[in-house]
């Protein structure tokens, strides 16, 4: 298999296995990708979630007032441009996020354990270290 046909199997069966797992998530996509952009970077605003996520300032919106109204994320004023809201991740926006991750998890690991065994495990291992790297190159770090 050369570099291209391998890259294309690689992107196939990764978006098969998130497709897969996200089946265990609770709530829709776009608000546990809201909870983890603000988990992982901090306070954005709308318009920074819309970018990120590839998806109209419209659908971000909505998502954004889906979470504010269920205090999953708290809005305040942007301290260098007070026509836009900063937008922050709340204890229950983070306890929701840490229950959907671990439900994922759950369910991943009980079928690492029942698919794979001893010596396919260690493949698994030292796979992520390898797609670690080739994300980590990918995003120019």
């Amino acid at each position: 298999m050369d570099d291209r046909q391998l890259a294309e199997e690689l992107r196939l069966t990764i978006g098969g296995l998130v497709r897969t797992v996200r089946a265990a998530d609770t709530m829709p996509p776009g608000e546990s990708a809201v909870l983890g952009y603000l988990d992982r970077g901090g306070p954005l605003t709308t318009a920074e979630i819309a970018q990120q996520r590839g998806v109209t300032h419209q659908s971000a919106a909505k998502t954004v007032k889906d979470l504010l109204a269920r205090n999953l994320v708290r809005a305040e004023a942007h301290p260098g441009d007070g026509r836009k809201l900063l937008l922050h991740l709340t204890q229950a926006g983070r306890d929701r996020l840490t229950e959907e991750r671990r439900r994922r998890a759950d369910w991943l690991g009980a079928a690492i354990g029942t698919v794979l065994d001893a010596d396919e495990r260690r493949t698994l291992e030292a796979a992520l270290l390898l797609l670690s790297r080739l994300s980590t190159h990918l995003h120019g770090k």
